[in-house]
């Protein structure tokens, strides 16, 4: 089958490799969505993602696609059932398995980091990790799922009130979906800041109040003329120092600043304790995707979650490397490979 194999750092080539055997438990999908994620980016540089990746291994983990097998002791799936998946296998035996912590298993299985994921014509999966999309949900809107599902975590933790006022920075794919779950939550005015004309317009498209260019225009001062002057929650997005100094800057009194983008493993920002003191604010990052898959899934089944707007084009698997070593092509917006392509 035609795979994209990371090999090492800014080493991703596209060979061939044998097809996923498939155990008793175990369903084959035929792959038709996987989207490039951050995460991608970080571990093709040769960073640390979520999870420690070893090469050689087939990398993707947003992905969705059709039942092609399924093992002999799987009851709940069944051959051309249309699914996409959680990329995050807990072992369910360990202590944080056991105290409610799963997305901190010592034995977790990342498809698409620890093992091959879906940036291939077929990968297989554990049943527990799969998820029958709804009838008229596309195959890229499922692949989305699993971004989804992170960002919910991240949205649960920001503690949004109806009536508060949010600032998103970043109006990348996770921007954009967290602008739309905070809406979701209630949130009575939205602020996006990014310096990307088309970005921003998306934006205004999903609801943004006040779409705000950071690099042209004075945010703080922009965000008081536009009544914003107590924001309640500012979400990182970006996985930069300089955003997140800006979103502890930008925060309210008694805000929570949510540290949602990547950064590099070794990157450092600078924090004034006495301003974190002075506003009372909170400080949290969001890791993976806890118990939130279904709910991704179900908002996106609804209609009530915009997750295409974003896209910018389906590529297939021989553009992966060059979209991965191109900022100023992801700069454009989401990419989903087609392994059909």
């Amino acid at each position: 089958m035609k795979s994209a194999v990371f090999y090492g750092k800014h080493d991703l080539r596209v060979e061939e490799q044998e097809m996923p055997s498939v155990g008793p438990k175990d369903v084959l999908i035929q792959v038709k969505a996987c989207g490039i994620c951050g995460t991608d980016v970080h571990i093709y540089e040769g960073d640390k993602g979520a999870a420690e990746v070893t090469p050689p291994t087939i990398l993707g983990h947003e992905f969705s696609g059709v039942i092609a097998q399924v093992g002999e002791e799987v009851k709940d799936y069944q051959v051309g059932d249309r699914v996409c998946i959680d990329p995050n296998c807990y072992c369910g035996a360990c202590e944080p398995c056991r105290n409610g912590v799963a997305h901190y298993c010592e034995h977790m299985i990342g498809y698409g980091t620890t093992v091959n994921g879906g940036f291939a014509e077929y990968c297989a999966v554990n049943e527990r990790q799969v998820y029958k999309l709804g009838e008229h949900t596309t195959f890229e809107q499922g692949a989305m799922t699993e971004p989804v599902a992170c960002c919910l975590h991240g949205i649960d933790m920001c503690e949004i009130r109806p009536g508060h006022q949010v600032v998103i920075i970043g109006g990348g794919m996770i921007g954009l979906l967290m602008l739309q779950l905070a809406r979701l939550a209630g949130a009575a005015k939205i602020a996006l800041l990014e310096p990307v004309e088309s970005k921003r317009e998306v934006g205004k498209k999903l609801g943004a109040d006040v779409c705000i260019d950071p690099i042209h225009e004075d945010a703080k001062a922009r965000l008081l003329e536009e009544g914003m002057n107590w924001i309640n929650t500012v979400i990182e997005c970006v996985g930069r120092p300089s955003t997140i100094e800006q979103a502890i800057e930008l925060a309210g009194n008694k805000a929570v600043v949510m540290m949602f983008g990547l950064t590099k493993p070794d990157e450092t920002i600078s924090v004034k304790p006495f301003q974190v003191f002075q506003k009372e604010l909170t400080l949290k990052a969001s890791y993976i995707n806890p118990y939130t898959q279904k709910r991704a899934l179900d908002l996106i089944d609804s209609g009530r979650l915009d997750v295409t707007s974003m896209v910018y084009k389906v590529c297939g698997l021989d553009d992966l490397a060059e979209i991965l070593g191109k900022p100023e092509l992801r700069a454009k917006g989401k990419y989903i490979i087609s392994p059909e392509k």
